[in-house]
């Protein structure tokens, strides 16, 4: 009852922005038949796929795992922009459709500001390789190209900037803000049980810097990472090396320089402008400017069934967990929904065998191991099972992966972290604040341990001690039995740490470097069902109204500004949010590595 008050608190700073939704409800009604005007328009300007076609891949905005449901959003909608991400599983397909569609005669490339991670950007850069095998031309454009956008384009044929624009090569870095003078001015503490000498994942709560392991192992991992990404552009950017690649990001200042630099570096073919794109691809195939047709990744994929063969007799699941792993948010991975499906799959004799696509930092170290059992139980019937590592399958996300058959993973997926901790607020000092004094009447001492308004006594750190040790041991032994390795051999690379794919190949972690095509192909393998199978995707996608709705409406100002949440409401939501999660995580440090551009 304690914490359900002192969230209801916290909500409350918040309520008052949030209950102007309701005002507006009414409003929207008056917008229906803008809505409705909207949809019959974006019908009307429907794609159609015609001979020598160009599939144009808008590598702008956020870019998600697949296509989920969209959730009631009022505030965008308030806003005018109901823009959806783009989904990887999409972009991959359409351009392996791409290579065997005889009505496509090129892929182009239109680089812009995307937000992705760097597993995202290689995943797409692989499957433009795949594609160019086809023997079809790529071309890659951009007024400013970031590194994420860069590592794709590179793949291309050709590369065109604009003869204004920029190359944004800076090198890799992430930035992690820690919370512990605001939470003291709060009057929260937070009071840390932990195994690991590198699970940082508290460190902002309870520290005002990084420490040394913390920032050891960042150092290790983002120059890893950055590794791999200069190795790949040297490979398709023929004369420009790892250390010239260092030397323009570190030296020349490259993302400052003009753009003439880029040519000459190597890293560009030609300084043109976008309007004269169009007339390249028409000289390509042979067409005046006005007729030649581009396609999006949507239309192209619509040509094959792919990831909704749900009626097959030979069928591989594809399960997404991409989340935080909890017991409350529908965002996430949320573990009584997800164990369900595990196990109707594991029923289902039509169910060949699956891949596990992980992208998840973890969560709920009781919702990991609810999942690694339901897993354990699909493979009990003699099913294959494969993971497929996204941009993190790490902690949580690793315990869900370690007892697969196999483990694939991108060069720049972060994995790892094994490791547990336990984050106990105490607020006795808000409430004192806030001029709330609790009172409690109890059976036995320590009826409300842990209280979320005491400090716990060191009897009572000894005891949370004790059972996060446990929980430590527990997923050791799951990694142990999972990846064949003594429990001495996984605590020397467990204490947390987290790995790059390509390390953590190395030490046992992961079996192969790939893609997930891969790892379907290698359960199909398994199953002996290779020339004959077809893929389910799974939690299948149903959409909800939002998803129905055109993504750009009339924007309405004044409303938007009194939605728009301050930066003090946005700190009490995290904090709302910190105490609504389970006391036990298996969760990686909040570390955040995506490619962004202007």
């Amino acid at each position: 009852m304690l914490k359900k008050f002192f969230l209801n608190t916290l909500s409350s700073f918040v309520g008052a922005w949030l209950a102007l939704v309701l005002v507006v409800v009414s409003s929207m009604i008056l917008l229906f038949g803008m809505i409705g005007s909207g949809i019959a328009s974006e019908m009307g300007d429907a794609e159609q796929l015609k001979s020598k076609s160009i599939l144009t891949i808008d590598l702008s905005g956020a870019i998600s795992e697949r296509e989920s449901a969209k959730a009631p959003d009022f505030t965008s909608l308030v806003k005018g922009n109901l823009n959806k991400p783009q989904n990887l599983n999409v972009i991959v397909e359409a351009l392996e459709e791409a290579a065997r569609n005889r009505n496509i005669s090129a892929v182009y490339l239109k680089c812009g500001a995307l937000e992705a991670s760097p597993a995202a950007c290689y995943a797409i850069r692989q499957a433009v390789l795949k594609y160019k095998k086809s023997g079809k031309q790529v071309y890659a454009y951009a007024d400013t190209y970031t590194t994420g956008t860069y590592l794709i384009a590179s793949a291309a044929d050709r590369v065109y900037m604009n003869p204004q624009g920029m190359m944004e090569m800076q090198g890799m870095s992430s930035t992690v803000l820690y919370y512990k003078d605001l939470l003291d001015k709060l009057g929260v503490e937070f009071q840390v049980v932990k195994v690991g000498t590198f699970k940082s994942a508290v460190e902002p709560y309870i520290m005002n810097s990084m420490s040394d392991p913390a920032r050891a192992q960042m150092d290790t991992l983002l120059g890893n990472m950055w590794g791999v990404i200069k190795k790949n552009i040297s490979e398709t950017r023929k004369g420009v090396s790892p250390e010239e690649i260092d030397s323009l990001v570190s030296k020349e200042y490259i993302s400052f320089a003009p753009a003439k630099t880029s040519v000459e570096a190597g890293l560009v073919d030609s300084l043109v402008y976008e309007r004269t794109i169009n007339a390249k691809f028409a000289a390509l195939t042979g067409q005046d400017v006005d007729d030649v047709n581009f396609v999006s990744p949507g239309t192209l994929v619509k040509q094959v069934p792919w990831s909704t063969a749900y009626d097959s007799n030979n069928r591989i699941a594809v399960l997404y967990a991409v989340g935080e792993i909890n017991d409350v948010s529908q965002d996430g991975i949320n573990y009584h929904n997800l164990v369900p499906i595990i196990t109707e799959l594991a029923d289902d004799d039509n169910v060949k065998g699956m891949v596990l696509r992980v992208n998840s930092p973890g969560g709920s170290a009781f919702g990991s191991d609810q999942i690694g059992e339901a897993l354990d139980y699909f493979q009990s019937k003699g099913k294959p099972l494969a993971v497929s590592m996204g941009a993190y399958a790490a902690s949580g996300g690793y315990w869900i992966s370690a007892g697969a058959d196999k483990i694939f993973a991108n060069p720049l997926t972060i994995t790892g972290s094994i490791g547990i901790f336990g984050l106990i607020p105490n607020v006795k000092g808000l409430a004192d604040k806030l001029g709330v004094n609790p009172q409690t009447v109890s059976t036995n001492p320590n009826a409300q341990f842990p209280s979320l308004t005491e400090s716990m006594t060191d009897e009572m750190k000894g005891v949370m001690q004790q059972y996060v040790d446990r929980g430590y041991e527990d997923f050791v032994g799951r990694v142990a039995k999972g990846r064949k390795m003594s429990v001495p051999a996984v605590k020397r690379i467990a204490e947390g740490r987290v790995w790059d794919a390509v390390s953590a190949k190395r030490i046992g972690l992961v079996d192969s470097i790939g893609s997930l095509n891969d790892a379907i192909e290698w359960v199909a393998s398994k199953a002996k069902i290779l020339d004959k199978y077809n893929v389910a995707a799974y939690p299948e996608y149903k959409p909800s109204f939002w998803d129905m709705l055109p993504s750009n409406l009339s924007s309405m100002t004044a409303m938007r500004q009194m939605l728009e949440p301050k930066p003090e409401e946005m700190m009490i939501m995290k904090m709302r949010e910190l105490l609504r999660r389970e006391r036990i995580q298996a969760r990686m440090a909040d570390i955040k590595i995506e490619f962004t551009g202007k």
